[in-house]
Order: structure tokens, then sequence, then C-alpha cells
């Protein structure tokens, strides 16, 4: 009995009970008489559920794929629900919702600082916190003093750093032209495709030894694992397409029932739930000991959020005004861009060496949480007018600091900048047909 409780279909099919009461309640619509608390506990256990299948299914394909396309796949996947978060918002704003624009993009930029401030250096103290009890995952390095442990993660990941170095210093002009129009979807859609088109014409890694589910879809022949991996990617994305929105929504109104501001909610605690199964796939790569994965998951759903989402608000907007036009938002929205810019430009910093330490986890994670609070502070204690002034101020505020540190850490890693040029300049030479040079055996 002990041994059949060990099998790997085990885990598979309990991941699947996970679900099933949110998928029948979904397509019987009885979820549609669920109080809000019942909406919130099936849809977040269906998200768990999700996640774990979804992860499965992302680390079965790297047997048959490039490793970074099934991460991107996988990443795609799991912020789905944030791309159908802000398409709403952008087509609300289509038909006439002035605020719709604004909150589409406070959406946008609160789950972008939510994936590396809560993200990476959550995953990162993770991955340090599980070597110390116990995990033998190579990757994390001890270092003498606690701050100075780290995280290294593969030096495949120059790739996904210069593209995002690119988008985010597009980023910065965003906001100058007072909306997101056709040159922003351009340039971001297109750098998004172009590096897709490079991942995926690189080579099937080995396949690292994987356990438990991975490991027994792997050993099956190709007729067997490859519709098992399009039934995994499809029957989770379906799920967390549905879930998450309801999920979300659920804890918005909670939330205001607690007296939280909605437009606070919508920045922060939305979005928070959007992210959730990216952050549970990446702990439970980190809980198997793979925090270079976890990352390149991470990165990669940062970029594809800083690319795929932002250029395509203007699209969805335009479809839904029934004729071109730039999505516009206001001084506070514009602000929150730069400030989101400024922490993916330090994230960027750090990551160029190609490690994380616990102390530059927890700055990442201060200073994130630090502005959060602090503008929760102003809204709930001043009108909102001046509530809004100082707000603003205060974003300006942390992204001059944001800025100040990423100088002085590129200045310090001068050479890793040049190191990472030269790595992605090989990889793309490599993905375009051109002659890279080749490691020593």
């Amino acid at each position: 009995m002990s041994s059949r409780l060990r099998h790997p279909l085990t885990a598979l099919f309990g991941g699947v009970l996970l679900t099933l009461p949110w998928i029948v309640s979904w397509l019987t619509g009885v979820n549609e008489s669920f109080g809000t608390l019942t909406t919130v506990a099936v849809s977040g256990v269906a998200v768990l559920g999700a996640s774990f299948l979804l992860a499965w299914g992302a680390e079965t394909a790297e047997k048959d794929v490039p490793r970074a396309f099934a991460i991107a796949v996988l990443a795609v996947l799991a912020v789905a629900p944030e791309y159908a978060v802000d398409a709403l918002y952008a087509w609300q704003a289509g038909q006439g919702d002035a605020q719709a624009a604004n909150l589409a993009v406070a959406n946008m930029t609160g789950a972008n600082r939510i994936l590396i401030g809560i993200g990476w250096s959550g995953i990162a103290l993770f991955s340090i916190y599980q070597a110390y009890v116990g995990s033998d995952d190579a990757s994390v390095v001890t270092n003498q003093g606690l701050l100075g442990d780290y995280v290294s993660l593969d030096r495949d990941i120059a790739l996904e750093v210069a593209f995002l170095f690119v988008a985010t210093v597009y980023a910065f002009f965003v906001p100058l032209g007072g909306g997101i129009g056709a040159i922003d979807t351009i340039f971001l859609v297109g750098l998004y495709v172009a590096y897709i088109l490079v991942i995926v014409r690189g080579d099937v890694e080995e396949v690292e030894e994987q356990v438990g589910v991975p490991a027994y879809l792997q050993s099956k022949r190709f007729s067997v694992r490859a519709p098992a991996v399009v039934a995994l990617f499809a029957y989770s994305g379906l799920l967390i397409f549905t879930a998450v929105e309801p999920f979300a929504h659920g804890l918005e109104e909670l939330g205001v029932q607690f007296g939280i501001p909605e437009f606070f909610m919508i920045q922060w605690i939305a979005p928070l739930a959007s992210e959730s199964p990216e952050l549970i796939v990446t702990a439970y790569l980190v809980n198997k000991a793979r925090a270079t994965a976890a990352f390149n998951a991470l990165i990669s759903s940062k970029l594809n959020q800083w690319t795929l989402l932002i250029g395509t608000l203007a699209v969805v907007y335009s479809i839904s005004l029934g004729e071109y036009g730039v999505l516009m938002f206001d001084q506070k929205q514009a602000a929150e861009i730069w400030i989101t810019a400024a922490q993916s430009f330090f994230a960027l910093a750090i990551l160029i060496n190609f490690r994380i330490s616990v102390g530059e986890s927890v700055t990442l994670l201060v200073l994130f949480l630090s502005q959060v609070l602090a503008e929760f502070y102003l809204i709930r204690t001043l009108p909102p007018a001046p509530a809004e002034h100082f707000s603003i101020l205060l974003l300006y505020a942390y992204t001059v600091v944001y800025v100040v540190l990423t100088v002085g850490l590129l200045v310090r890693r001068r050479e890793e900048i040049q190191t990472v040029a030269s790595l992605t300049g090989s990889t793309v030479r490599d993905a375009v047909g051109g002659e890279a040079e080749q490691p020593a055996d």
C-alpha cells in the first residue's frame, strides 16, 4: 500500500483533485451563487492545484524543448490572469470610463513591482533558508556573514537580463508621451517576439534529473509525453484564467469591507492574487532544490509583463474604442511607471553578476514594502487631493533612490556588464545561424 501511495500518479491525481471543486462549479455555474469567502477559498485552492500542474508540465517539457522556452511558456500561463485584468480595464477605458485607463496602469505597475519586490527577493531568501535547513541546492553559496550568503544563478540568464534591460530603459520614456500608443506596442511586443525567436532556436539542454511526476512523464515515449505536457499546460491555463480573477476580486471585496481603499486594492491586492500562481510555482521549484530554474521563471515573467503586457494595452484600448487611440493616463500613473522602471533597473544591476545575496534581497524587499506602506499611510490619513500630491512626491523620491543605487552598482560591476553583453551576443548569433565561439570541453 505504501508503494502505491508514493507513486507519482498519486501526486498528479492529488493536484487535479484540488482543482475539481472550482472547475465543476464553474462549468455548472454554481460558483455564481458562492459568497465571497467561499469564492476565495474554492478558487484559491484551485489556483494552488493548477500551479503544481503547470510546474510539472514545464519540467517535463524540458526533455524536448529548450529550457528557456519551456519556462517562457510557464511564465506566460502563470501571469495570464494579470493580462486579463489589465485588458478588462483597457477595454473599459475604450468604452468611455475615464478612470479605467489609470486603473490599467496601476494594476500593471503593481504587478511588476510585486514580482520583483516580493517574488525575486522572497524566492532568494527562501532558497537560502532551504539550504540552511538541509536542501542540497548547489546554487546556494554560504559566505562570511549572514547577509553575504547568496544564490548563484545560471549564466544563461544573460539573454533575459539583456532583453529586460532594453525594455526597462525604454519604459522610462513611455510617460513622456502621456500615454501608451502604437510606437510603444511595436517596440515592446517586437522586443518580446525577438526574444522568443532567439530562445526557441536554442538547443535542448541535458535534462536535470527529476523526481516525482516530471520524472515519471519523462520516462514515457514521446507520443505519450507530448500530449501529457499539452494537457497539463492547457488544463492549468484554463484553471488559472478562470479562477484567479474571482480569487482576486474576492480578496478586493474582503479588503474593502475592512476599510482598505478600492484603488489601493486594485493596485496591490489584486495583482498579488494574480501573481500567486507564479509565486507558488517558483516556491515549488526552490523546494526541489532548483533555485536557478525558479529565478529563470521569475525573470521570464518580468520580461513578458514588462513588454507584452504594456504593449498590448493600447491594442485592446483601440479595439474597444473602434479606432486607433492612445491609452492616456494621469501624472500619478506616470510616476508609477517611473518607479517601476527604476526598481527593475536596480534589480537588474543586482543580477548582473549572476547572483543575489541575502543583503540585496532584503534591500529589494524593504524598499518595496516601505514605499507601499508609506503610500497606504498617506491614503488613510490625508484627504484625497493632498494624499495624491504627497504620493507622487513619494514615488519620485523612491525613483531617485533606486536610480542612485543602480548607478553605484553598475559602476562597480562594469566588467559584468561586458560579460552579459558578450554572452547575449553569442546566444543571438547562435540563434540566427552565425558562428559563435564554442566553449571548451
